[in-house]
């Protein structure tokens, strides 16, 4: 396979900064960056289409199968998770359809991240030299893979990020730089540019994307032909990945849903204004709360996603508690799928095939002090 495919990620100086700046406030927090969001995602869109980015077009069902296979072969050992009939759990019953429930929050790494991950490294060549940012569940990923594939990597990371965090990444391996919010994308800048590092993110990378489909892949070796499939949506990743495989497998009648925080419903709003657009995002679930809507993942998202629901942070909490009970530790973003499931939002799922995604469970003991009993 020819290099010149992945060549996007050898990102020149005016989208590396783009990039990098996006990816600080993805994964650090939009509030103290609020004013320029709307400003960088129209300028990354602008980007995309004068470079001559990839669109849905190039994503193919050939393209997300060899994707199920890189990640299925990995030598990080991604998890087959299971997928289990709500009936066999001990959560409420909920009798007016058949629910499957796949579980993620049992992942390696604690999320579905992984995946994508795994096919962005499984596709490079080693030897080479990675930079990302990160403090979360891309960073963990990202440096579990970098251990694996024997690559050198680096987390730039928030200096005032939680230090067991940093040190978790280095235990694997990879270097972290912590460093002032104003210098996190002068020093991503400085790798990619001066020190010829590839810049690996969470946005609009197909590989990303086409690795998140695996996902699917096994829930349609369990439910071939499910009526009903709820994702979580943040950036868009894993919802445009999952819903793109059922479609383009022959699923042509499943309605696939995407669930978003009130507060943090960019694919929302992008659905709305038929463009990927920006917000101030805001909410419990600080893994759905990216800035903007990607771009590639907007485009799958409108051709094979039926609607875009929305959940409180009220009713994420709740159903934070509703799981633990159960014996299901879900983080706040994890729960988003579960959590229009049990409120009522999903539409016409009576005596339906319906299958939810548990995205992640990477909460701590004091995290779950916060959720009510």
């Amino acid at each position: 396979m020819s290099s010149s495919k992945h060549d996007f990620c050898k990102l020149p100086k005016e989208r590396a900064q783009v990039l990098s700046f996006i990816q600080q406030v993805l994964l650090f927090g939009c509030e103290m960056l609020g004013a320029k969001i709307l400003a960088v995602t129209n300028q990354l869109c602008r980007l995309n289409r004068k470079m001559g980015d990839v669109s849905a077009n190039m994503i193919t069902a050939e393209m997300l199968r060899e994707a199920c296979e890189t990640v299925r072969c990995s030598p990080m050992d991604v998890i087959k998770t299971p997928l289990i009939p709500w009936c066999q759990t001990t959560l409420p019953p909920h009798t007016s359809c058949n629910i499957h429930i796949k579980m993620e929050n049992m992942q390696r790494t604690g999320s579905f991240k992984i995946r994508g991950v795994a096919n962005q490294f499984g596709r490079r060549l080693k030897g080479d030299h990675f930079v990302t940012m990160s403090s979360g569940n891309y960073g963990k990923a990202f440096a579990f893979a970098c251990k694996h594939y024997g690559f050198k990597g680096k987390v730039v990371m928030l200096e005032n990020a939680p230090i067991s965090r940093s040190e978790l990444i280095k235990s694997l391996g990879v270097e972290v730089e912590r460093v002032p919010t104003t210098q996190l994308m002068d020093v991503v800048n400085r790798c990619v540019q001066e020190d010829g590092m590839t810049f690996l993110h969470s946005i609009d990378d197909p590989d990303l994307i086409a690795g998140h489909s695996s996902l699917a892949f096994e829930i349609l070796d369990v439910v071939p032909y499910p009526d009903v499939v709820v994702v979580c949506c943040g950036g868009g990743g894993l919802l445009s990945g999952v819903a793109a495989a059922i479609k383009l497998s022959g699923c042509k009648d499943t309605k696939i849903y995407g669930v978003e925080p009130e507060g943090a419903c960019t694919m929302y709003k992008s659905f709305i204004e038929k463009k990927p657009v920006g917000m101030d995002a805001k909410s419990i679930a600080l893994g759905l709360a990216p800035p903007f809507a990607g771009t590639l993942a907007y485009q799958l998202c409108q051709r094979y996603v039926e609607k875009i629901v929305l959940v409180s942070d009220e009713e994420i909490k709740s159903a934070v508690s509703t799981l633990y009970k159960a014996g299901l530790v879900v983080e706040p973003s994890g729960t988003a799928a579960f959590t229009a499931i049990i409120n009522d939002k999903i539409p016409d799922i009576h005596q339906k095939n319906v299958v939810v995604i548990l995205s992640g469970g990477n909460i701590g003991k004091d995290e779950l002090n916060n959720f009510p009993d």
